[in-house]
């Protein structure tokens, strides 16, 4: 099987090229070709020697990503459908910056973006779960997503949140390196700060997170202050309950700083008062 050449970090292509006698330089031309020029070929790669595009074509794909359906008009939130070589489908939804929020008219734009196909933990006002879980995304399949959102609202990005579908910390080593290309200044040169990694709460990871010494955001969905309420709510509680979350959190924030945490309301279940007292 063929290497996605979208997941590939730029110092593993120059080791690629030395190995076949090929200029190290180089892989900042291909790397130019597709982040910045969002080529989607080799043949179009046209600084590239025709022997050298053929063996990277023997040796790389660049992954096909199809927009199936965008939902939303290009100054409100767009939701974007894609299909994937294998038929999966996958969304990643487009958010433009809300005046309310910042005071004053802004282009800058936040991109959601899926990390698996489906998901694994059930969350019931998630509907990514419904099916279950089909496979993780590799770092290419993440990155894709970024690059057709770009060319297709002939925007840049400013912000990435990994909120779309499935569980970051379940694919972290994929989402890891894709962070990396998102991050890198040869990839999209998107701040460290500008991503956040959202999770449902994977205690061991979290505290996997923490020891990467990473300058990037966490966000962990809480949506309960009790046992109780968060099990009812979200079935990951029942396996890393909140004193070991927490304890994780702790851990985290010791190492890196900070962990945001995300509290959706639902009406008669987690928006009572008790509930309230308990967060607090």
């Amino acid at each position: 099987m063929k290497l996605s050449l979208t997941g590939i970090i730029l110092e593993e292509l120059a080791d690629f090229l030395r190995e076949r006698g090929a200029p190290s330089y180089r892989a900042k031309q291909i790397t130019d070709w597709i982040y910045k020029k969002r080529v989607a070929s080799f043949d179009a790669m046209t600084d590239l020697p025709n022997e050298l595009r053929a063996e990277l074509a023997a040796e790389f794909d660049i992954p096909k990503t199809e927009v199936v359906r965008v939902l939303g008009s290009q100054d409100t939130t767009q939701k974007f459908l894609f299909r994937l070589h294998d038929q999966n489908l996958i969304e990643s939804v487009l958010i433009p910056a809300s005046p309310a929020l910042y005071g004053q008219p802004s282009d800058r734009r936040t991109i959601c973006v899926s990390s698996q196909v489906g998901c694994a933990y059930g969350c019931k006002f998630c509907a990514s779960g419904l099916d279950g879980w089909t496979r993780n995304l590799d770092a290419g399949e993440i990155v894709q997503q970024l690059i057709e959102i770009e060319k297709k609202s002939e925007k840049k990005i400013d912000n990435v949140v990994f909120m779309g579908m499935g569980e970051p910390l379940a694919n972290l080593k994929n989402v890891l390196r894709a962070i990396r290309i998102i991050n890198a200044p040869w990839g999209f040169g998107i701040g460290a700060r500008h991503i956040t990694i959202s999770t449902s709460g994977l205690a061991p990871q979290i505290r996997g997170l923490a020891n990467e010494s990473t300058q990037f955001r966490l966000a962990l969905s809480l949506h309960g202050a009790t046992d109780e309420v968060r099990g009812r709510i979200m079935p990951v509680n029942r396996k890393y309950p909140l004193k070991v979350l927490l304890e994780a959190c702790d851990y985290y924030v010791a190492k890196e700083g900070r962990v945001a945490f995300e509290y959706l309301l639902i009406a008669g279940i987690n928006d009572t008062e008790e509930q309230a007292r308990d967060l607090a």
